[in-house]
C-alpha cells in the first residue's frame, strides 16, 4: 500500500541506512536525500520518526516512556471507562481487534490490562511507526509481556475483517473513527493533525461499523467525542461516558 502523499525517506545515520533501505522497499518509495520542506520518514539512531513541515518536533511512538508509560501506571486499571466498555471484568479478558489503530494508545492500554490485541492501521507510515515502537519495547523487561500481546498489520480494516476465518473472529472489535478536525487547528495536537493529513477524510466508518458488527463475537465498541452523533445513525445498545469521551457499545 503506497502513501498518497509526497514523501522523502532516509537516514542521517550511516549505520541505519540498511533499515532505511528496507523500509523504502517495503513502502515502495525511493530512498532519497532528506528534504525538510516535505514529509519525511527518518531512521535515526534510536527510532523511526515522521517529520513534517509545520508540525514542530518529529513524531514517533514510544511505549516505554512518556504518555503511554504514565497511562499504564496511572490510567485506572480495569475500572477505567475503556476497560468497562470492552467488557473487561473478573474472569473475562476478551480478544480484541482495534480496526483504527492510529498511534496505538488505546491498544497499548488494553494489552496492558491483559487483552490479546491485533492492531489494524491502513496508513503504511503510521503502521511503520507502530511496528518500530513494538520492536523497541520488546527489549524492555518491564513491558515485554504487554508487547507480546500486541500485533500490527497494515491493511484496510474492512478488507481485513472480511478475510478472517471463523477461528480468527475476535470477541471484541474496537473503533475510534477519525472525527472532523476543528477549524482552529492550533487547538488540535500535532500528532492528530498528522493523522488527519495522512488519513484524509473519514468516508467509510459506517461501512466499517456494519462489517464489525457482523464479525465480532460479543461486541463492537466505538469511541466518540461526547457530543458526537452515532456512527451512521446506528443506535448502540448502551454507552459509557467519561469527561470528554463516549464509548458506544453494540452487542452482537
Amino acid at each position: 500500500m503506497t502513501p498518497q502523499v509526497q514523501l522523502a525517506i532516509g537516514s542521517e545515520v550511516p549505520g541505519r541506512i540498511t533499515l532505511a533501505n528496507e523500509l523504502a522497499t517495503k513502502l515502495q518509495i525511493t530512498l532519497t536525500t532528506l528534504n525538510p520542506e516535505q514529509l519525511q520518514l527518518v531512521v535515526t539512531d534510536n527510532v523511526v520518526e515522521i517529520r513534517a513541515p509545520g508540525l514542530g518536533k518529529p513524531i514517533f511512538i514510544d511505549f516505554v516512556a512518556g504518555k503511554n508509560a504514565h497511562r499504564r501506571q496511572f490510567g485506572g486499571g480495569r475500572g477505567q471507562p475503556l476497560a468497562k466498555a470492552v467488557g473487561l471484568k473478573k474472569g473475562a479478558t476478551p480478544t480484541i481487534i482495534d480496526v483504527t489503530a492510529g498511534f496505538a494508545r488505546d491498544g497499548f492500554v488494553l494489552a496492558n490490562l491483559g487483552c490479546p490485541i491485533t492492531l489494524v492501521e491502513r496508513n503504511p507510515l503510521i503502521a511503520t511507526l507502530i511496528e518500530d515502537a513494538l520492536n523497541r519495547a520488546q527489549e524492555d523487561d518491564d513491558i515485554a509481556d504487554i508487547i507480546s500481546r500486541m500485533t500490527i498489520t497494515n491493511d484496510d480494516a474492512v478488507n481485513f475483517l472480511n478475510n478472517l476465518n471463523e477461528q480468527q473472529r475476535p470477541e471484541v472489535i474496537y473503533m475510534d473513527p477519525m472525527y472532523p478536525s476543528r477549524e482552529k487547528s492550533a487547538l488540535v495536537k500535532k500528532d492528530m493533525r498528522l493523522l488527519h493529513q495522512l488519513a484524509g477524510p473519514d468516508t467509510d466508518s459506517e461501512q466499517l461499523l456494519t462489517t464489525a458488527r457482523n464479525t465480532a463475537l460479543k461486541r463492537v465498541v466505538v469511541k466518540r467525542p461526547k457530543s458526537a452523533p452515532f456512527v451512521g445513525d446506528q443506535k448502540p445498545a448502551t454507552s459509557i461516558e467519561s469527561k470528554n469521551t463516549r464509548y458506544d457499545i453494540y452487542l452482537t
